[in-house]
């Protein structure tokens, strides 16, 4: 085994249980509202991700019909259909992941982790963390709900004079819940300042169930790093994903054997970007779905590796023609200064 390997103390890396379900490694993509589409989840999970969780779906809206959450939801083709479900009313939130099953889930994600202000003034995402009674009878009604395995994802606390990640987790477990996820931020933080990795660690000893480490993973090197600090059994990765849906896997393949894949070609990134903007063209329509890709182009076209790729990346979050998106694509990614690099 491994340097990187050992990071996972006497645990098998090539395999990861989550209440009766089984994973092939050690690398999960992280839920993130409007960035984790089914397109970009797809991709994650043909290159080696070991888990992906959908977009946050708002129970409430998701329960009553409301196709915009319908389609988040969705995750066919994604690998394991893990659906994170947001909101503060016990029978809501039970009802929708009785509906997320039934609809093909094969786990329910309940988040107690999103910081924006839209969702804490509702009292949901990690405001819960501010009541720990509610946070609880959420936790109740959807485990009992369903009989798939219920994980959660949460921060260190709401602010730094109230770090209660630990607790919280001894009293999900108790609960039943069979995964929790860490982001090494406190609300009050946002996404400011450096993860605290190490501070996932009084996560990790406070329970039995499995812990995945989330926050600022952006290398190899980070995650085997998250992994030693944490002590956790796993990693989570959301933004450095964005415009690599490779990396996940990347990652998944570093831990389980210790050294570095090989980068995908031009012609393999041109391939999954192009995948990319059709599913959201398929699932969105044309108007929205040229809207939606913008981002994900964008980060696509920064990464891809040419030099003065400014323009390209320009015109592509302005173009309104879905020909003309894929023509600047392939101009992008058939650059000859790419191709040098490559």
């Amino acid at each position: 085994m491994t340097n990187c390997a050992k990071t996972l103390g006497n645990l098998d890396v090539a395999e990861f249980h989550i209440g009766g379900v089984k994973l092939q490694g050690r690398a999960f993509l992280a839920p993130m509202a409007g960035v984790t589409d089914l397109g970009m989840r797809r991709l994650a999970h043909r290159f080696g991700a070991a888990l992906t969780v959908s977009e946050m779906v708002a129970a409430d809206h998701y329960f009553r019909g409301d196709a915009a959450n319908r389609l988040k939801a969705e995750g066919a083709g994604a690998g394991l259909h893990v659906v994170q479900i947001a909101g503060r009313d016990p029978y809501i939130m039970a009802e929708a992941a009785r509906l997320a099953q039934d609809s093909g889930a094969a786990m329910i994600d309940i988040n107690m982790g999103c910081p924006a202000k839209k969702v804490t003034n509702g009292y949901a995402g990690s405001s819960l963390m501010r009541d720990m009674g509610l946070a609880i009878s959420l936790i109740r009604a959807t485990v009992a709900a369903v009989r798939i395995p219920v994980t959660l994802k949460m921060r260190l606390g709401w602010d730094a004079q109230s770090v209660n990640a630990p607790e919280l987790g001894r009293l999900a477990e108790a609960e039943g819940i069979a995964m929790l996820t860490v982001h090494g931020r406190t609300r009050c933080q946002f996404y400011s300042a450096k993860a605290d990795w190490a501070a996932i660690g009084a996560v990790k000893k406070s329970v039995a169930i499995p812990v995945v480490a989330n926050g600022d993973c952006a290398s190899l090197a980070d995650a085997a790093s998250m992994l030693a600090q944490s002590g956790a059994d796993a990693v989570m990765i959301g933004r450095s994903a964005i415009g690599r849906p490779w990396f996940v896997g990347d990652v998944a393949y570093y831990l389980a054997h210790g050294k570095a894949r090989a980068e995908p070609p031009p012609a393999t990134r041109k391939s999954a970007a192009l995948e990319h903007f059709e599913t959201l063209l398929e699932k969105l329509g044309t108007s929205h779905g040229v809207r939606h890709a913008r981002k994900h182009l964008a980060a696509y076209a920064a990464l891809a590796g040419v030099r003065d790729s400014a323009a390209l990346r320009q015109r592509l979050v302005r173009l309104e023609c879905p020909g003309a998106v894929r023509s600047t694509l392939h101009q992008l990614f058939e650059s000859p200064a790419l191709t040098e690099a490559a």
